[in-house]
């Protein structure tokens, strides 16, 4: 993945959320909080369950077809960050090679298991991350966390972070087009220019940090970022985040999948 297309990327995701949908207008921290139980179930799973995550995938589901957010763009994003999950697991099978019954005389290998129920969980948790920022904005979302109680400091650095990703892609591009401008063929593409391409980037990015943290000191920045907007938190609010933590108790404690093929056995065994 290119640069231009990564930065494409993140900008169409970060324009999605001035939609004006039913999703879009709740409360940050209704989302932020539904979507902190909604981790958190998910991740509760034992290693070697899979089946019963996928009752889940109706949250992910939802949250996109009411906020009116492309399923294919966020399966993309999902597709795009999944080598990590897949280097995480990927080793699972050598050092767990037990074997486990998954069906009457049917039995596989419990490292593929667990490598398979760890990139459900990616799956799930990094959908619902992405259609958080796609429905609230990242500085939506840090001023639901300032609100929620987390300390000032930490929100502050997190929209930091994100702010300045655009600021260092676009540097870094620019790094990137001026070496492609001057090189010719597969000239100019070796590790040594890699090496003085990063180190230059680092050398830049270290000078506009100093000069963006004195600009900020002097309009009298003391750690917090303030914000003109005040949302409130209405009785839709709290409507969706009980929907939703309900939604999400039902699946992490009613096995659905067992229900499902005790049904299609006609009630039987």
């Amino acid at each position: 993945m290119s640069l231009e297309t990564a930065y494409s990327g993140l900008g169409r995701l970060d324009r999605l959320c001035y939609r004006d949908t039913a999703v879009h207008r709740l409360d940050p921290r209704a989302k932020v909080v539904a979507t902190f139980l909604f981790a958190v179930a998910v991740v509760s799973f034992p290693r070697y369950e899979v089946l019963s995550l996928f009752p889940f995938f109706l949250f992910p589901v939802l949250m996109a077809a009411l906020g009116d957010i492309p399923a294919g763009f966020i399966a993309k994003k999902v597709v795009a960050v999944s080598p990590f999950a897949v280097f995480v697991g990927i080793f699972n099978p050598l050092f767990d090679p037990s074997t486990v019954a998954i069906a009457p005389g049917v039995a596989i290998s419990a490292g593929w298991l667990s490598f398979a129920s760890i990139l459900v969980k990616f799956a799930l948790t990094v959908s619902a991350a992405l259609l958080l920022i796609a429905t609230t904005s990242f500085p939506g979302i840090c001023r639901g966390l300032r609100r929620l109680g987390l300390p000032a400091l930490f929100v502050s650095q997190l929209l930091f972070l994100y702010r300045y990703l655009f600021v260092l892609m676009e540097e870094a591009m620019r790094v990137v087009r001026a070496r492609d401008m001057r090189s010719f063929g597969k000239r100019g593409a070796g590790m040594g220019v890699f090496v003085r391409i990063v180190g230059t980037l680092f050398l830049r990015t270290v000078e506009r940090a100093e000069r963006i943290y004195g600009a900020m000191l002097a309009r009298g920045f003391r750690g917090d970022v303030p914000s003109m907007r005040r949302e409130t938190f209405r009785p839709s609010d709290a409507f969706f985040v009980l929907v939703a933590g309900g939604l999400i108790s039902l699946c992490r404690f009613v096995p659905v999948p067992r229900m499902i093929g005790y049904l299609v056995r006609g009630g039987t065994g």
